[in-house]
């Protein structure tokens, strides 16, 4: 692992970096050698086919896959790996914990406890994992849920929400462990389509009033085209096209990009 940094410095040091990043199962390769920064405050949206790899990006940040190759970074330290005796070897769990607190994910699926109410879905984790005082997390989850449009309805329980509520509920729960990155995947895609829009709202909101970084995959194209100050098409393991929104949609270069563009077009 000599030829990657013990750690990233300087003033332009992206929150999120994966340098030569390759995943394979067996002998299906899922991202190949795989550059991607993401800058402090950046919101990124991946998009692509099924299989091109693009939620295998966020699983890997939440440690959630392991690597074959190459070394992912979370404010210029190594996530995947660490320094030992001056080099990089793999990562132990103990170190994985430690900055997977860092980074905070909601899922397609909301994955709330179901035997705790709104507000302690929030606490839990702060308590039990930052080791914050219960008064401070109970705030702390009070006033998220506030941002969220959730604050009352926080001592229901999970089964007397809505999908939409549900999802509001779960992207407070990871901002209660003030992650550094956010992570969404497919957030609205199980939600009916009149609830889209009040999620989609909470994440406009975020990117207004916080300076997360964020990386977002989603199959809804306006949104992604709306909210992202970068797109990134994946296609095959690696990104087929980036560029900012207005470019990647209204005039895209490559051949795969125009097509996938057009497919989603006439399935909408």
């Amino acid at each position: 692992m000599s030829r990657y940094p013990l750690e990233l410095t300087g003033d332009d040091t992206p929150m999120v970096r994966f340098m030569n990043v390759t995943k394979r199962y067996g002998e299906l390769t899922v991202l190949d050698h795989l550059d991607l920064d993401v800058a402090e405050g950046e919101m990124v949206t991946i998009i692509g086919p099924s299989g091109s790899g693009k939620t295998t990006v966020l699983r890997m940040l939440m440690t959630l896959e392991t690597i074959n190759e190459g070394v992912i970074y979370v404010d210029g330290k190594p996530l995947t790996h660490m320094e030992k005796n001056g080099a990089l070897v793999p990562a132990s769990p103990k170190y994985l914990r430690r900055m997977r607190s860092q980074i905070g994910m909601c899922f397609q699926h909301f994955n709330l406890f179901p035997h705790m109410t709104a507000l302690g879905n929030c606490m839990e984790g702060p308590v039990q994992v930052l080791g914050m005082p219960k008064a401070e997390a109970r705030a702390r989850s009070e006033e998220l849920l506030e941002l969220v449009g959730m604050a009352d309805k926080m001592d229901q329980h999970p089964s007397r929400l809505s999908g939409g509520q549900q999802q509001r509920v779960a992207i407070a729960r990871a901002l209660a462990m003030r992650p550094k990155v956010m992570l969404f995947d497919e957030v609205t895609s199980a939600l009916d389509p009149e609830v889209i829009g009040e999620v989609t709202n909470v994440i406009r909101d975020l990117v207004d009033a916080h300076n997360l970084t964020m990386l977002m995959v989603t199959h809804q194209m306006g949104f992604a085209k709306d909210i992202s100050d970068r797109v990134c098409f994946f296609y095959d393991g690696a990104i087929e096209e980036q560029g900012a929104p207005e470019d990647l949609f209204g005039n895209p270069q490559r051949e795969r990009t125009q097509q996938f563009l057009s497919a989603v077009k006439e399935a909408d």
